[in-house]
């Protein structure tokens, strides 16, 4: 009981130390620093065959490695940079920057889940998408889709006409999705046969909640993608 007392208490002031960005933005050193001092600390609550002075000094030594991590980062960009990560572009320009995902391994289904948090239902409202590094999406909507509401416009009719389904998924077409929809492969073939587009040229395509298409292609015509 008193090692239980002894760790959690230890514990609650290393974290009050370390400061709120541990808890909030976890970055990668904020990671492994959590997961390492947690596990010291609960050693030190309740495995009795290491000697507690031990894991006292283990945990006391960790704390002023992962300290003095901090006070590096802040005085040096470079070595911030190297310790917490840096953001990475997902989208520019309305295009989905694929080569920079794969990068981080960062999947589409990780993506759209994102942006539906961000209350972002159709792809095509997004001008700018960023990964920072604490995991977190950061979304610039298209100009023509920010600030004004419905609300403020008085419009009070149904904007969720149909749940965004999904078509096409890394090049892949979702067939069950096309045929839970009533939709088909020549359908999907003419729509892009409009815009002078294959098959094979699309990386992602969704039908939004206003039944508008989206795709996205492997060719994105950025000169020089942000990376």
């Amino acid at each position: 009981m008193v090692r239980t007392f002894v760790a959690f208490f230890l514990m609650l002031i290393i974290a009050r130390i370390l400061g709120k960005q541990t808890i909030s933005n976890m970055t990668f050193h904020d990671f492994v620093s959590g997961i390492t001092l947690g596990g010291i600390t609960a050693n030190l609550a309740f495995n009795d065959k290491i000697n507690h002075w031990f894991a006292i000094i283990a945990l006391l030594v960790f704390f002023a490695i992962s300290y003095l991590i901090s006070v590096l980062a802040l005085k040096s960009r470079a070595w911030s940079r190297w310790v917490s990560g840096t953001p990475t572009v997902i989208i520019e320009n309305g295009k989905i920057l694929e080569d920079n995902m794969r990068k981080i391994r960062y999947t589409m289904d990780s993506l759209i889940q994102s942006l539906r948090e961000k209350d972002v239902f159709n792809l095509q409202e997004v001008e700018y998408a960023v990964l920072e590094d604490h995991g977190k999406l950061s979304v610039k909507k298209k100009s023509e889709y920010e600030w004004v509401t419905r609300k403020d416009l008085k419009l009070h009719v149904d904007a969720l006409k149909s749940f965004p389904v999904e078509l096409i998924m890394d090049g892949k077409v979702i067939e069950e999705n096309l045929v839970s929809n009533g939709l088909t492969h020549q359908w999907l073939e003419k729509e892009l046969k409009q815009r002078n587009k294959t098959l094979p040229d699309v990386f992602y395509a969704v039908r939004g909640t206003q039944d508008k298409l989206f795709f996205d292609y492997y060719q994105d015509n950025i000169q020089n993608p942000i990376d």
